[in-house]
């Protein structure tokens, strides 16, 4: 397969999609002042005002769609979607005001998060750059480096993938071993990536190279910015359980970023990355699990409909999940206002949303019964795919036995697995 281009300026992997101006933002534009002044109250109020106008018309197509396992659904209208958030002040709300942000609080981030996930809205195509590298930038990045990059995230003009996974790492993080070497004024990036979340559309990656030779674990690595269109990038799609292919394998063979796309000095990787991670599993989470407990709500009704809670066992099943939901919210809300993590409750967050989740799925199909082996017409209906795809929960963004080894290790001090 040869190599998917996309431009460095970001003119988008359609050969570009991305370089006209915005129609929702011809429409619609905002001036991006601070919402610190409103009331909760007032703010849900425009949130749901806003989302109900445009989903109950122009968008009213887009309820529901895309996700994880479903990210090919109606992609370019849901890339329209994002822009028309961004033009109408619904992007980057936590960021200062001074880089296009509206200097939200906690309290209404997670508002805008609950109100959007009960609204049904689409998935999101530009939640990498927005909710994990913008807030990085703005922690770790130079000035330099968020003049070039936050505009562009904010106005959804270049999107993000992210450049963690490799095939002999896996989800251990400190053992990649792509690598990257100062060649001039540019980095030469040689290796290669795996289980990319939506690369074959992304303009940049934000990759972690080992750019010191000879060094080991979390030493010696580097966090970089990566141009996808270049000849020494290629993009291969993996197909997964669900006959979709949102992951994919990147190879960089002599790939160039220049010397300046470094964030966090080179060498400081390891903080760098660990920064980003705690923010991917931050406020955004509480979004998640409203759209979780809808799925709950149409499996217990599914199985009321069907007698399937005449089973007591299974009715049991029932309720734990909804146990289980109200423990991840708990956890989420009591974890929120800290502002420093050490790794741990990111990674107990993790491990309790992913277990959740696939035993959903689990649920979804002991609630079918011997209905849910059969793909009608070869196609999956969508408790099929959860349940496919939850087998994925537990691996992508940290697999379960790293997140432990992380809890055990670096929180609660025990012995440190043995390593080659």
């Amino acid at each position: 397969m040869g190599v998917i281009q996309t431009s460095e300026s970001g003119t988008g992997r359609d050969g570009g999609r991305q370089t006209a101006e915005p129609a929702a933002q011809a429409r619609e534009t905002v001036e991006r002042t601070s919402v610190a002044a409103l009331s909760d109250s007032e703010f849900a109020a425009q949130v749901r005002g806003w989302l109900d106008e445009k989903l109950d018309g122009e968008f009213r197509e887009l309820r529901g769609l895309g996700g994880p396992g479903r990210e090919h659904e109606a992609f370019d209208e849901r890339l329209e979607w994002d822009r028309a958030l961004a033009a109408a002040g619904w992007t980057c709300l936590g960021w200062p005001v001074e880089y296009g942000g509206r200097a939200a609080s906690v309290a209404q981030q997670i508002i805008f998060h609950e109100e959007y996930a009960k609204a049904n809205a689409p998935a999101r195509v530009s939640h990498v750059g927005e909710e994990l590298l913008g807030p990085t930038l703005l922690a770790f990045g130079t000035d330099a480096q968020r003049d070039r990059f936050l505009p562009g995230i904010r106005t959804v003009t270049e999107l993000w993938c992210q450049g963690y996974s490799e095939p002999g790492a896996g989800s251990d993080l400190a053992a990649v071993s792509t690598s990257a070497r100062l060649d001039g004024d540019h980095w030469s990036i040689n290796g290669q990536k795996i289980w990319t979340s939506l690369a074959h559309v992304a303009d940049w990656c934000f990759a972690v190279c080992r750019t010191e030779p000879g060094s080991k674990r979390h030493k010696g690595l580097s966090y970089l910015l990566v141009p996808m269109n270049q000849p020494g990038i290629e993009v291969r799609p993996i197909v997964q359980l669900t006959g979709t292919s949102e992951f994919n394998e990147v190879f960089f063979d002599n790939a160039r970023t220049e010397a300046g796309l470094v964030v966090g000095d080179p060498g400081d990787g390891w903080r760098v990355a660990m920064g980003t991670l705690n923010v991917e599993r931050g406020i955004s989470t509480l979004g998640q699990q409203i759209c979780f407990a809808r799925e709950l709500a149409a499996i217990e009704e599914m199985a009321r409909e069907s007698g399937a809670l005449d089973d007591p066992l299974l009715a049991e099943q029932v309720d734990r999940a909804w146990v289980g939901l109200r423990v991840l919210r708990a956890h989420a809300m009591r974890t929120m206002a800290e502002t420093a993590d050490d790794g741990g409750q990111a990674s107990v967050g993790k491990l309790l949303w992913a277990n959740w989740h696939r035993g959903l799925g689990e649920l979804a199909m002991a609630v079918r019964g011997a209905a849910g082996l059969v793909a009608a017409d070869g196609d999956l209906d969508e408790w099929q795919r959860l349940y496919l795809f939850t087998r994925a929960d537990t691996i992508y963004g940290g697999s379960n036995e790293v997140q432990r080894n992380i809890i055990s290790e670096r929180v609660l001090g025990l012995p440190r697995e043995a390593r080659q």
